[in-house]
């Protein structure tokens, strides 16, 4: 058991939308990405997803309204809620996720911004 260092995490990877394994707590995994610009529409059927904003102001728009995330605060998205993150104003926007193991990064959806499996870091 060791402590984990957050921010130096961050700096071992510079790629957006592609989230790193930081460790696992039983059946759930926590992750570190770095968003930029629009991600795409998707849900996950059978998991709720939490988003922590580490650093920056991440927004998710839903089919009836956006919510604004700022730095410090968390939102958790209910399972099957179609959803999309962006940023605006060309701003890096970095987050700490909670999600189950079995968590599909786009749910169902397949695109070129689809990771299937998560670095470790």
């Amino acid at each position: 058991m060791e402590s984990i260092n957050i921010q130096s995490k961050f700096e071992k990877f510079s790629k957006n939308w592609n989230p790193h394994q930081i460790a696992v707590v039983d059946d759930m995994q926590v992750l570190l990405a770095k968003l930029k610009g629009e991600f795409i529409w998707h849900s996950h059927e059978e998991e709720d997803e939490l988003f922590q904003i580490v650093k920056g102001t991440l927004y998710i728009q839903f089919r009836d309204k956006t919510v604004e995330i700022k730095e410090g605060e968390l939102i958790v998205v209910p399972k099957g809620v179609e959803h999309r993150p962006f940023t605006k104003n060309d701003e890096e926007v970095h987050v700490m996720l909670f999600e189950k193991l079995s968590v599909k990064h786009t749910g169902n959806v397949e695109s070129e911004l689809t990771v299937n499996t998560y670095p470790k870091i």
